[in-house]
């Protein structure tokens, strides 16, 4: 008899002892939280991420967080169902020390994605790790390949305005447009032709309205060049071209990402104001942001402070070659 009262407390303990590695293991679930999921970008992202997770056997929960309260939900929501961790891209980069607490709360590792947490004093939030565009950089691509084509057309710097939409509460958007107005000026622009429109969201609804005044107050110009943080937001200053009356020989927008919205404007029969677009992978960045959150998790390597990614200029002409090259 005694030797059971001993046994089976050892047979017992190895297996508690064994089951929080193998549950960790089997169980892995991840967040990735995008602040607008309804655009071709994010969809993207999520679903490399998704992908991933099928690949490596752990789930990954696609959450939407729109506003600070949503996100706070969002994060709520997965430790409810035990995750470890997620990938956000913040719907407002000052929200970072607030989701940084709540996921510490509940003892959750954190990777931004696209957008990166500021602090209260406006800095980088260097112990998050971060993957995204190099900002400043993709802005001078777009700033260029706007000058390259106005050579191409033959067009006097002197007799173009550029219409620049802007959203300067998002760090990285004013980094791309910042990009865009060196490289322009850099080049011969004329820093007096150079007209601001400040959006208040980053979709095309919020550019056009934007833009829509801008057209109207500047009559004198014939020819137009028009960038923005994004594609979707350039997309939004072309059909408010469009309605003022200016044609797409009379136009050059460049954008940011390489998404549905530039696949389809490039697939109209005829060419828009929209010329091209500095591609990058957001099926990159999705699948890279879950990867480098996944061996976290299990294997405890915290991924790099800032990983920053370029881009490549689609247009009409090479764009389905781009989109393969890059797996868009």
């Amino acid at each position: 008899m005694s030797r059971f009262p001993i046994l089976a407390p050892l047979t017992f303990g190895a297996c508690l002892a064994l089951s929080p590695l193998t549950q960790a293991q089997d169980e892995i679930k991840l967040g990735f939280i995008v602040k607008k999921p309804e655009q071709a970008w994010f969809i993207n992202e999520q679903d490399a991420a998704t992908r991933l997770g099928e690949e490596k056997g752990f789930e990954v929960v696609r959450l939407a967080g729109e506003d600070g309260q949503e996100v706070l939900s969002a994060i709520d929501n997965l430790h409810s169902q035990g995750a470890q961790g997620f990938v956000i891209c913040p719907p407002d980069v000052r929200l970072g020390p607030t989701i940084m607490r709540r996921a510490e709360q509940y003892g959750m590792k954190v990777v931004t994605v696209d957008d990166r947490f500021v602090d209260a004093d406006g800095e980088p939030m260097e112990a998050v790790p971060h993957l995204g565009m190099s900002g400043y950089k993709i802005g001078r691509q777009v700033g260029n390949a706007i000058a390259d084509e106005m050579e191409a057309r033959n067009w006097d710097p002197d007799d173009v305005a550029a219409l620049r939409i802007t959203n300067y509460e998002l760090p990285t958007a004013k980094k791309r447009t910042d990009g865009a107005t060196d490289a322009l000026l850099e080049r011969g622009f004329q820093e007096d032709n150079i007209f601001d429109a400040p959006q208040q969201n980053t979709d095309t609804s919020s550019a056009f309205s934007a833009a829509s005044p801008i057209f109207s107050q500047n009559g004198d110009y014939e020819h137009w060049v028009i960038y923005a943080l994004n594609e979707e937001s350039v997309l939004g200053g072309v059909r408010a071209s469009e309605q003022y009356g200016l044609t797409a020989e009379d136009v050059i927008g460049v954008g940011i990402n390489g998404s549905g919205a530039a696949f389809a404007e490039f697939s109209r029969e005829k060419p828009t104001g929209f010329h091209g677009t500095v591609a990058v992978s957001s099926t990159m960045h999705g699948r890279q942001t879950a990867q480098n959150l996944y061996d976290w998790v299990t294997e405890g390597d915290k991924p790099k402070a800032n990983t920053e990614t370029t881009g490549t200029l689609m247009t009409r002409e090479n764009w389905e070659a781009v989109r393969d090259e890059l797996g868009l």
